[in-house]
């Protein structure tokens, strides 16, 4: 699928991922027979795994899972049994015997061993494992759909570009999950912003305010479970994980607003803390505020809070010199997109909306993958998802560090959160070592201003 942005500076960021070792050879494409059933596997068959797998199986080519893996067999039990209940009128789509349900930090090379060059593999595991399984799906000839973020520090994006370029020689077909771009009604109402219908973009606004969500709020790890398989367990409290939820949540809300500007932000100001904690030892924040910069001195205002009982929101908002648009107006799906005259964004001030029902973006995605597969049609949104994961990690360490922190500052960042991560086993030392007393290093704005946290 096309690029629509480029990075703002830092030219070199895309420039490194063409000239990659990594790319020194050519390669022939390879995709599959255009009458062929493809083949699936997942790694990581956690929720949005699940949810992933069943819109793989229910694309209009034929597909079938043949092999699943993940470090947690409960986990993988589960998604099993909810994958073969969705697909019990089609029980040939899952064929997936005890055999080939895999378990351990090298399950992926034994589910991805299972295909054949051509075939799919579901990357949903941890954002930290990404560059892991997308290198080893690479050599295995294997086109890759990936859950955003797909990187969670300077370092990890950079090799996550040179990876994007390999697989780009090789011709393979990489999907991210920002669905949102896939949505029809945002594609229309992108469209109608660059036509001038609300003139031109003067600031944007996003939010997301909900109570606790995912696995971001942890207490003190429980006996009887490795350090490890409880930092991974508990991914979203983790930054060298996940990022924390900054990355895995509010990534959809700056995406979608960067999109429909046409660009990525320049640098990052943002403010946060930690308010309702109590026994939680999580490293994130109740709450982050970032104005992000472009390049021509525009703004996205991007407010997030994590509490109970607070007044909830999950919008993106545009305004222009003539109008103002509705991106997202109260989560993912439906969009319920719009565009008005003015500001005042009320019924009677309304230019156009979009139709309504909306078809759902994350069946959308697995098509045009699909399709982008079996007619071979060149198609990557790695590179898209590096620099949504990259402006999300500048946004973050400017709140963790109370500084305000540029593009090519978070990029350079020598910080890696967990390097040697395609070493890591469950008895061996977690990237992030809790103190004595069973809590983590937190981030200290102010204090500590060169990186996130100090071990």
């Amino acid at each position: 699928m096309k690029e629509e942005v480029n990075p703002p500076s830092r030219r070199t960021f895309i420039k490194a991922a063409g000239i990659s070792a990594l790319s020194g050879v050519t390669i022939p494409h390879v995709f599959a027979d255009s009458s062929e059933t493809l083949q699936v596997a997942i790694v990581g068959t956690g929720g949005r795994g699940g949810g992933a797998a069943a819109q793989a199986l229910s694309v209009s080519h034929p597909t079938k899972m043949v092999a699943m893996a993940d470090v947690f067999e409960d986990k993988l039990n589960r998604s099993f049994e909810a994958l073969s209940h969705k697909m019990r009128n089609t029980p040939e789509k899952m064929d997936v015997p005890e055999e080939r349900r895999f378990l351990g930090f090298d399950a992926y090379k034994k589910a991805m061993d299972c295909l054949r060059p051509g075939d799919i593999v579901i990357l949903t595991t941890p954002p930290a494992f990404r560059w892991v399984h997308f290198k080893y799906a690479i050599e295995k000839g294997l086109n890759v759909f990936m859950e955003k973020p797909v990187t969670v520090d300077g370092p990890s994006s950079k090799r996550m570009l040179e990876l994007a370029a390999l697989a780009d020689k090789k011709g393979l077909k990489c999907g991210v999950g920002l669905m949102v771009r896939h949505c029809k009604g945002r594609i229309e109402l992108h469209d109608r912003i660059q036509s001038g219908e609300i003139g031109d973009i003067t600031m944007m606004r996003a939010y997301r305010m909900h109570g606790p969500v995912g696995s971001a709020f942890t207490e003190k790890k429980p006996e009887g479970i490795p350090e490890v398989m409880h930092q991974v367990k508990r991914f979203h409290s983790f930054l060298w994980a996940s990022g924390g939820l900054f990355n895995d949540f509010y990534i959809h809300q700056i995406d979608e607003t960067c999109w429909m500007k046409n660009a990525w932000p320049v640098k990052a100001h943002a403010l946060g803390g930690r308010h309702y904690k109590k026994d939680f030892v999580d490293q994130n924040f109740d709450t982050y505020s970032v104005e992000y910069t472009f390049e021509d001195g525009t703004k996205l205002f991007f407010n997030g809070r994590t509490m109970l009982r607070a007044h909830t929101d999950m919008s993106s908002k545009v305004h222009g010199t003539k109008g103002s648009a509705v991106v997202s107006a109260a989560g993912h799906h439906p969009g319920k997109v719009a565009t008005f005259k003015g500001h005042e964004m009320s019924r009677e001030a309304r230019l156009w909306a979009v139709p309504q029902p909306e078809e759902n973006p994350y069946q959308l995605e697995w098509d045009h993958l699909v399709h982008a597969i079996v007619n071979d049609i060149p198609y990557n949104e790695v590179v898209r998802g590096v620099m949504a994961s990259q402006v999300c990690n500048m946004g973050r360490m400017s709140a963790h560090t109370g500084t305000e922190v540029t593009f090519e500052q978070s990029l350079d960042c020598d910080h890696e959160f967990a390097p040697d991560l395609e070493h890591l086993t469950v008895d061996g030392p977690a990237p992030l070592p809790p103190f004595d007393d069973g809590t983590y290093p937190i981030p200290a704005p102010g204090i500590t201003k060169k990186r996130e946290y100090m071990i």
